[in-house]
């Protein structure tokens, strides 16, 4: 029980990659036929309201009125660029390059969170984390690499799932950096209500709320997004911001990068793809080099 305890952080940050393997599989159905911007604002207005029940249950609020100025700035700041920004470009990518693929480019994540926490958080990786950084990140590139050397990915996908890999990066230094002690659910609420406020503007800026409306009532596609909604920006945002409470970004970003692998298999069943030899070497992999971090 003390050895789970010491690692609780590395745990709920390994979950978090499963959580948000299940809802790159349902965003990316459902953005392929309804788009990327209804869903994205769909997700964050039930996430909002998950989010606010469960802090009802646990801290008898439903939204984050006792977070300090200095809380809301950071977290505010967070919520712009990794729920708007990053996320703006990760779905879009879903519907360019499919999530497996996406998946694959945001596994630049952990090194990009390692360095930018190494500049303005002074976190100090330690031989054997940069060792498990290394390792699993190779697995990743190994599991779909096969499906990148046969197909040539439109630069604008790429593009698109760097921006997402880019905006969770600084998205979670800017959380961890904002967050301290705080409610990592409250956090997570905070965050969302801010990139709401975004993709609001920007819906309305760009005249696509005709879209939106339109998507509220196709039922299936509808069911993907509240699926992917539990999953995402409601379990899973608020797993990886407690993670990041309890272990260094760096680390907790690269467990949560273990999407690659654990999308292989339902994505090979819910899109018809197959898995290959190499995925399952680079799992394999990745796997080794998660677990180098509970030694």
């Amino acid at each position: 029980m003390f050895y789970l305890q010491s690692h609780i952080g590395e745990l709920a940050a390994l979950f978090v990659s499963v959580c948000w393997t299940m809802s790159a599989l349902f965003f990316e159905k459902a953005s392929k036929k309804i788009g990327s911007l209804p869903v994205n604002i769909i997700r964050l207005a039930l996430a909002i309201v998950f989010l606010g029940l469960t802090t009802l249950v646990t801290r008898g609020r439903f939204f984050p009125s006792d977070a300090s100025n200095y809380n809301w700035i950071w977290l505010g700041l967070s919520g712009i660029v990794g729920f708007f920004l990053g996320d703006l470009c990760l779905f879009k990518s879903y519907t360019v390059i499919g999530s497996r693929t996406a998946a694959l480019i945001m596994s630049l994540a952990p090194m990009l969170t390692a360095i930018i926490g190494w500049i303005f958080l002074d976190e100090i990786l330690e031989v054997m984390s940069i060792l498990a950084i290394v390792l699993s990140i190779t697995g990743i590139m190994i599991a779909i690499a096969n499906k990148n050397l046969k197909l040539n990915i439109p630069l604008k996908g790429f593009l698109l799932a760097f921006g997402g890999a880019l905006g969770q990066a600084v998205g979670l230094i800017l959380s961890k950096k904002g967050m301290g002690d705080y409610d990592p659910v409250a956090a997570t609420q905070i965050r969302a209500i801010f990139g709401l406020i975004c993709f609001v503007v920007f819906i309305t800026f760009v005249g696509r709320w005709n879209k939106v409306v339109s998507a509220t009532k196709d039922k299936v596609s509808m069911k993907s997004v509240v699926v992917g909604s539990v999953f995402g920006p409601f379990i899973g945002v608020a797993l990886g911001l407690f993670a990041i409470q309890n272990t260094q970004t760096g680390i907790a970003s690269t467990l949560m990068a273990l999407v690659p692998i654990f999308i292989i298999v339902p994505s090979s069943i819910m899109f018809k793809e197959k898995i290959t030899a190499r995925q399952v070497v680079g799992a394999v992999i990745s796997i080794v080099g998660a677990s180098l971090f509970f030694l």
